[in-house]
């Protein structure tokens, strides 16, 4: 059986705060404690503190020599294409080729406004920088847009690209998967929709003439037991009012209990198909929650 990768999101400014860590230490820690990878989001203007995916993720990199280095997810349309360019090759560079490039559409309509970038163009400008990006990030001299007069453009240094893995679950994103990237990377949904987002997945690959592309899973939770540590349910119901979702279709999304138990969570997305996640922690000390993430990748490669 293939193996099983887990990476975590890096803690946010107040987790950072509360726990007395930061990005540097943090990402070291996951590094020595045995994780695959550490990884931030991507947002502009949410109504809170947070960081540039950018400046985190090469902060993450300078700290570390081993892990991979992920945007989960980065929106390159929100950005001129070029410039996109230019920050994801600087962090391949700086990281030695470890970025994974997550790759998202979303944030809501304020945070586009907040860009002056329309938010109904965001699904084309997507597109469009998916399409660019290999040749930007390879140094080749690429015309941005197919119009007469348009200026071209030629980045330097040149970089391998890196991995791309298009987030979310619809069905305009396996397509978009399937198309023009390396990965699906859905987050908060079951085994049984990766493996049926899985098999759309292969088989409009295979249309497209490719390999079907890997599967990468976005959780949630909060492992161990003790006072202060959320529940399951509790978990659950800050992802459906976060996300507009039911209740009851998000029940069993959050990783709880010991190890032994997310394991086995785990080893069913392995079954369906997925052979990474990328773990948000929703609670407790973030360094210890790192060292049971551990626990539980080691629980898995002893599996398979």
């Amino acid at each position: 059986m293939e193996s099983f990768e887990i990476g975590v999101i890096l803690p946010g400014i107040a987790v950072q705060r509360r726990d007395g860590i930061d990005l540097r230490e943090a990402a070291r820690h996951a590094e020595d404690a045995g994780l695959d990878g550490v990884w931030h989001g991507d947002h502009l203007a949410v109504g809170g503190p947070v960081l540039d995916v950018s400046i985190a993720l090469a902060t993450a990199a300078a700290a570390t020599g081993r892990v991979r280095i992920g945007a989960s997810v980065f929106v390159p349309a929100i950005r001129p294409v070029a410039w996109v360019a230019k920050q994801i090759a600087t962090l391949q560079y700086v990281s030695r080729d470890r970025l994974v490039l997550g790759v998202g559409s979303g944030g809501g309509p304020a945070q586009w406004a907040a860009a002056g970038v329309p938010y109904g163009e965001r699904g084309g400008r997507t597109d469009t920088a998916l399409e660019l990006l290999p040749r930007l990030l390879a140094g080749e001299k690429t015309r941005l847009r197919d119009e007469p007069g348009e200026p071209v453009v030629e980045l330097a240094p040149a970089v391998a690209m890196p991995p791309v893995w298009v987030g979310n679950a619809s069905g305009v994103a396996i397509q978009r998967a399937a198309r023009l990237a390396d990965g699906w990377f859905p987050s908060l949904i079951s085994p049984a929709e990766v493996a049926k987002g899985g098999a759309r997945l292969a088989e409009l690959a295979a249309e497209h003439g490719r390999p079907a592309p890997v599967i990468a899973i976005g959780g949630a939770g909060a492992l161990g037991s003790g006072p202060g540590l959320p529940s399951r349910e509790e978990i659950a119901s800050g992802i459906a009012s976060a996300y507009g979702r039911p209740l009851e279709e998000v029940t069993e999304i959050p990783l709880t209990g010991h190890p032994e138990k997310a394991a086995e969570r785990l080893a069913a997305y392995r079954d369906a198909g997925a052979r990474h996640a990328v773990i948000g922690i929703s609670g407790g000390d973030w360094r210890a929650q790192v060292d049971l993430l551990a626990e539980v990748r080691s629980l898995l490669h002893r599996s398979t």
